[in-house]
């Protein structure tokens, strides 16, 4: 007898039944046998939780009933004896099961060759495996493991009961599954949450290595430090292959731009560093030529004698030099080298002759150390025009006397200048001294300066009888600074007597 309500998953205990003298032998899956299910082989029912079996993987779920009863040995936490079961169950004469939902029956399934209570208990487990699977995605969705087959199961798990070929309070369990529905859905919205925040993070530090890569590839060419801004931008390009082996997906949309706007940058960047170094070739190539050009004329110049000129020559081929670009570091420091021979062997010959020259200079030194001797002791106070004379023969004999060398030659001009200075001052003090038209001029002023303090010795006199003591402090005041001027000016005149 068969019954349509049962899955094609299920136990179909309706087919061939095994003798009682086959009962010892292992029972066919899908083929239960009356002596493989006892009374009593299932739990009381008290509805408790219960952890999940260690031994069960977190997506045993997703496997069928009758193969989740022999992968594993789920917990036993929503059982239902047999005196609970009758309340939901049926068992007719001939082994046939019904099953009690809101007060209709439905069948079950038939158990033949088998007493009620095997009958029972057999859908009855059928029950409390649904039930058990039910309760490890519980736990699971406690956890908040991945919610990846946790529909699948539920949409398994509502299936198996919709075709109410178990005994138990069927209607709870649909309820059950329809909460852990509700909250398969609310771990599920909270994981894409979380999944999109994680992309958004991941997708900045792509958006990061493409900003700083275009940034890169943006710069100047003349102002870019070549060496660390490529460094840069092979550590930017092992990110980002980094990020694509291991990071989140994008979406291919997103990640194909992203990876154009970093590949353009790339090749930007690459671009402007080739055509950078190939116009820096031309760059030292051109140096190296006017360079060479420099060397040339600083080699023709090494032998002249002509000291002076040629010194002058030689610091403008220098200014040439500083201002002409660089060539490659290894021809510059060569280039460098030859330019400064040439200079050597000018500046050597030169230094040559001048110690020549310094020698015979020194000995015009001591001719002019010692005439120096004699103008120190020149002393135009006493007799001006004995001083005067005597600086002129000095003088004379200094000129020819010839150079000195160079180190000592502003020494010795300042203190022959000294003296010539002191025989200077003298000179003009004697001359306004002497002069009537000065004389005149300081005698007038002494008369004016004496009659106006006369004048303010009255008015203070006056002042001081009043008793107006601004007025007096006025008078006093003027009286004072005409007095000091007085002094000034009679010193002065002292001077030119």
């Amino acid at each position: 007898m068969t019954h349509s309500q049962e899955s094609d998953d299920q136990n179909t205990p309706n087919e061939a039944v095994p003798t009682p003298e086959e009962a010892p032998k292992p029972a066919t899956p899908g083929k239960p046998t009356p002596a493989s299910v006892k009374p009593g082989a299932v739990k009381p029912s008290s509805i408790r939780p219960a952890a999940p079996s260690a031994g069960r993987p977190a997506d045993a779920t997703s496997q069928t009933t009758e193969s989740s009863a022999h992968s594993v040995t789920p917990p036993p936490s929503y059982s239902t004896d047999l005196e609970e079961a009758r309340r939901f169950a049926r068992v007719a004469e001939d082994g046939h099961v019904f099953v009690l939902v809101n007060g209709e029956e439905h069948p079950v399934g038939q158990y033949p060759d088998a007493s009620a209570d095997e009958a029972l208990a057999y859908f009855v487990r059928k029950y409390d495996d649904v039930v058990n699977q039910l309760l490890l995605l519980e736990h699971r969705v406690a956890a908040k493991a991945p919610t990846t087959d946790m529909n699948k199961t539920l949409d398994h798990l509502a299936e198996t009961v919709a075709a109410k070929g178990m005994v138990g309070d069927l209607p709870a369990v649909e309820e059950r599954i329809e909460k852990a529905r509700a909250d398969v859905a609310q771990l599920h919205a909270a994981e894409k949450k979380a999944h999109d925040e994680a992309r958004e993070v991941h997708l900045a530090e792509r958006e990061q290595i493409v900003a700083e890569a275009e940034e890169l590839a943006g710069r100047d060419p003349e102002k870019v430090q070549w060496k660390q801004s490529s460094q840069r931008m092979n550590e930017l390009f092992d990110l980002w292959k980094a990020a694509q082996k291991s990071g989140m997906r994008l979406g291919r949309g997103t990640e194909d731009s992203l990876w154009k706007r970093f590949r353009s940058a790339r090749t930007t960047f690459d671009r402007h560093r080739r055509a950078f170094f190939s116009q820096l070739d031309a760059d030292h190539s051109e140096a190296k030529r006017a360079k060479e050009a420099l060397i040339a004329r600083a080699e023709e110049l090494s032998t002249s004698t002509d000291w002076g000129h040629t010194a002058g020559e030689y610091r403008k081929l220098m200014s040439e030099w500083k201002a002409s670009k660089r060539a490659a570091r290894k021809d510059d420091d060569a280039l460098w080298a030859r330019f400064r021979a040439a200079q050597d062997v000018f500046f050597a010959a030169r230094n040559e002759t001048n110690a020549a020259l310094d020698a015979e200079f020194e000995e015009n030194l001591k001719v002019k150390e010692a005439l120096l001797e004699k103008a120190r002791a020149i002393d135009p106070a006493k007799d001006l025009a004995a001083a005067k004379k005597s600086l002129d023969s000095i003088r004379e004999q200094w000129d020819a006397a010839g150079k000195v060398p160079r180190s000592a030659m502003h020494r010795i001009e300042a203190s022959l200048r000294q003296v010539e200075d002191a025989v200077k001052d003298a000179e003009d003090h004697e001359w306004r001294r002497s002069n009537p038209e000065t004389k005149a001029r300081s005698n007038s002023m002494l008369e004016q300066l004496q009659d106006s303090i006369a004048q303010l010795e009255s008015e203070l006199e006056a002042a001081k009888a009043g008793g107006n003591q601004r007025t007096i402090k006025q008078a006093e005041e003027a009286l004072e600074a005409r007095r000091t001027w007085l002094q000034t000016v009679e010193a002065s005149a002292r001077e030119l007597n």
